[in-house]
């Protein structure tokens, strides 16, 4: 089997999985501004939740459904409790808060019975079964699962931004908001509902990647800090940009791993390729492939 094909659909997999991540960077930065670095502590918690669940008998697709209902929950709590009591702050007071949340959520997790070690969910009946071609390369058909659900909610949200009221009201806030808040437009239940669906695409990120690749809570947490050069190099407030540049940095990653672990004395290119590729968009893109280009006049 040639190995760029294998390469470059493995890519895709995981790169579908980063955009489904990297979501939840955008929705937030784009209605409020706020970097959440807190992100893939809400990711792990998702994924443990549905497995713990699993662990107790509960269906595995009730529980992944029961997960992003939490985490849904759970986002707009931090926003109600943290986020709202930050506004008008300076935005380094407010990155240090996600910071210290990112912190006691990952100490509260340490304190489950899943703080450590490695877990795998129980596989569907229906996933279960020989491999299957793609384009020269040979998928699970839990790997397939995967990529269509990320495709699948990514596609769902597209859909929500750009044709239904409530979406288009998040992107007129995310422009103006004095604007909108002179319409009657609540910004705060916007950045609530921001917040909230930013949780409920951690989740499915979390339970996708678990499926796929086992739980730990270090892999998981890591997630968001891995999708950072996926936000810088498609656009911190773009949807799209999320997509392209998920699917991107997956395939790079992979190539990179695929030609170049061969010339460097223990590998691990793969973890370094994307922040150099993150290093190389600040410096000549800074708002990446599809981010607003901001003009100020001074």
């Amino acid at each position: 089997m040639d190995l760029l094909p294998q390469l470059l659909i493995a890519g895709v997999v995981i790169g579908s999985i980063y955009a489904l991540a990297a979501l939840g960077f955008v929705l937030i930065y784009k209605s409020s501004r706020v970097i959440n670095f807190a992100h893939g502590q809400v990711i792990a918690t998702g994924a443990f939740i549905a497995y713990a669940l699993t662990q107790a008998g509960v269906n595995f697709w009730v529980a992944g459904l029961i997960s992003m209902v939490s985490t849904f929950l759970l986002g707009m709590l931090i926003e109600r409790v943290f986020l709202r009591r930050m506004v008008g702050e300076p935005i380094i007071s407010v990155i240090m808060v996600t910071i210290g949340l990112a912190s006691v959520i990952d100490g509260l997790l340490h304190l489950t019975p899943y703080g450590a070690g490695n877990f795998n969910f129980p596989t569907p009946a229906a996933l279960t079964g020989d491999s299957i071609p793609v384009l020269g390369a040979q998928l699970s058909r839990v790997q397939i699962a995967g990529v269509l659900a990320s495709l699948g909610l990514l596609g769902a949200f597209t859909y929500f931004f750009n044709k239904s009221t409530l979406g288009i009201t998040m992107r007129a806030v995310a422009d103006d908001q004095m604007a909108a808040m002179s319409v009657g437009t609540s910004v705060e239940r916007v950045f609530a509902l921001a917040w909230a669906a930013a949780g409920l695409s951690a989740a499915a990120a979390g339970v996708i990647l678990g499926m796929m690749t086992g739980l730990s809570l270090g892999g998981l947490t890591a997630i968001g800090l891995m999708v950072f050069p996926v936000v810088i190099l498609g656009g911190l407030d773009s949807v799209l940009g999320a997509i392209v540049g998920g699917i991107l940095i997956g395939i790079l990653e992979n190539l990179a791993a695929g030609y170049l672990d061969q010339y460097v004395p223990g590998g691990g290119t793969r973890t370094v390729f994307p922040f150099l590729i993150l290093i190389a968009v600040l410096l000549i893109r800074p708002y990446g492939l599809f981010g607003t280009k901001e003009i100020e006049r001074v």
